[in-house]
C-alpha cells in the first residue's frame, strides 16, 4: 500500500448520500447542500455537519427545524449548483428549478423533485464539532420516480453513484428493527 496524505483520509470515509437541507427563517425558504450526514441509530435520529459559514445555519438555529431532501443522480447539477452559491443573495429554489412543497410538521419546505424528504426537528447542536443532531418527525418517498440512485460525495469534487443492491435481509433479520 502507498501512503495517503492524512489530509485526504476523509475522502475514504465520506458518508451517506449527498442531501439538500431546507430551512425557513420566518420569511424565506432556503436550501443548502450537505454531504456530511449520518444515521445515529435505527430510530429516526440523524446528524449532519454544518455551521455559521452556511447562510441557512442561522435559520436552522432559530427555527429548530429543517427538511432533509434526498436527490437522485439526475439532480447532480442542481446539487452542485446549490452547494456553490449562497442563499444570502440567491433564491436557490428559483435558480435551480426546485419546487418547494409545504410539510405537515415543520415550516421548512419539502423539495418535490427529490426522491425522499424527511421533516426534522433539531434536538442538539454540538458546537465544538459543528454537528447538528436531528430527529425525524415525518418521512416521504416518491416510489413513482424513475431514477432512484443517490449520489455520494468523495470530498474532492467527484461523486459516486449507488449501484446494484445486494439483499441479505434474511441473514441479518435478528439484528434489524421490526418492520424493516
Amino acid at each position: 500500500m502507498k501512503t495517503l496524505r492524512l489530509g485526504k483520509a476523509f475522502t475514504l470515509l465520506e458518508s451517506g448520500p449527498v442531501v439538500f437541507v431546507t430551512t425557513q427563517d420566518g420569511d424565506t425558504d432556503n436550501v443548502m447542500t450537505i454531504s456530511w450526514t449520518m444515521v445515529v441509530d435505527f430510530t429516526p435520529v440523524f446528524a449532519m455537519t454544518t455551521g455559521p459559514w452556511n447562510h441557512s445555519y442561522a435559520a436552522l438555529q432559530k427555527s429548530g427545524e429543517c427538511v432533509i431532501s434526498i436527490p437522485a443522480v439526475d439532480m447532480i447539477d442542481q446539487v452542485v449548483g446549490v452547494g456553490t452559491c449562497s442563499g444570502a443573495d440567491t433564491d436557490k429554489f428559483k435558480k435551480f428549478g426546485l419546487t418547494a412543497m409545504k410539510g405537515r410538521h415543520v415550516r421548512a419546505p419539502l423539495i418535490k423533485e427529490c426522491l425522499a424528504n424527511i421533516e426534522c426537528r433539531v434536538v442538539d447542536i454540538v458546537s465544538r464539532h459543528n454537528i447538528v443532531v436531528l430527529e425525524g418527525v415525518a418521512a416521504y418517498f416518491d416510489g413513482s420516480r424513475k431514477e432512484k440512485r443517490t449520489i455520494h460525495a468523495v470530498g474532492d469534487g467527484t461523486f459516486i453513484v449507488d449501484g446494484r443492491k445486494i439483499d441479505r435481509k434474511k441473514m441479518m433479520r435478528s439484528k434489524l428493527p421490526a418492520g424493516i
